[in-house]
């Protein structure tokens, strides 16, 4: 079973991006390195790999990948 990675559209504010594993939430990346190091604490061995090669198990949703800034911004 595969876990559900989600990265949510950036906030309005240019705060960053809430992360979600698994339907836990993780926080707020306002980087890769901060995604990266969320997934290491969700157990992913291979977080750098998944985040630097735009793996298709995370989902980014209402924005591009790896943009963290404010929404409509």
């Amino acid at each position: 079973m595969t876990l559900e990675i989600v990265v949510h559209r950036p906030s309005v504010s240019g705060g960053g991006r809430r992360v979600t594993v698994g339907g836990v939430d993780f926080g707020l990346a306002r980087g890769d390195g901060d995604l990266v190091e969320f997934l290491r604490r969700a157990g992913l061995d291979d977080a750098d790999q998944l985040v630097s090669g735009d793996s298709p198990i995370i989902q980014w949703r209402g924005g591009r990948a790896h943009e963290y800034g404010a929404a409509g911004g």
